[in-house]
Formats: structure tokens, C-alpha cells, sequence
């Protein structure tokens, strides 16, 4: 079966994981969900392989590092700036 989620709700899945995990490992149980983003979507679990770290401690890191290797499409309009007047 393959699951979809949308980007706000991931960092939910995460706390399923039993911790410390590392990034294969993560990457390997969410290979078949696709993250819906603002613009797209993409396979979960090749964009945890993307992450930086070998090793996350818990959904929160993990969800910061998969935030790091996020397309740009994943936050909404290519070059569109928050911080910008």
C-alpha cells in the first residue's frame, strides 16, 4: 500500500520510529509514503537519504535535517521570500 501525508503532518510520523535510528534505516521504513508539498510532492524516503546526518536521536532532529534537504518547491513559490519588505 502507498501512503501520502502532507508536509505539516511528518514530523508526527516520525515519532513512530524507535530512537536513535539512523538514516538508512528512517528512510527505509517511509520509502513508500510520498510527502505532499506546497508545490509537488516527492518520495519520503529519498529525501531522508539526502539528510546529512548517519543518526538522528529523535523525530525532532530528523525532521530538522529532512527540512535542510527539502526541495524548494516544498515551501511554497521559487524564490519567494518571508523576511523580504
Amino acid at each position: 500500500m502507498r501512503d501520502s501525508i502532507k508536509l505539516s503532518r511528518v514530523e508526527s510520523a516520525f515519532e513512530d520510529l524507535s530512537y536513535p535510528v539512523s538514516r538508512n534505516q528512517a528512510a527505509t521504513k517511509f520509502d513508500d509514503v510520498t510527502v505532499l508539498m506546497a508545490d509537488g510532492s516527492a518520495n519520503l524516503g529519498s529525501l531522508i537519504r539526502n539528510c546529512v546526518s548517519d543518526e538522528f536521536d529523535g523525530p525532532t532532529d530528523l525532521y530538522y535535517e529532512l527540512n535542510n534537504a527539502m526541495p524548494i518547491e516544498a515551501v511554497g513559490e521559487p524564490g519567494q521570500s518571508e523576511g523580504d519588505a
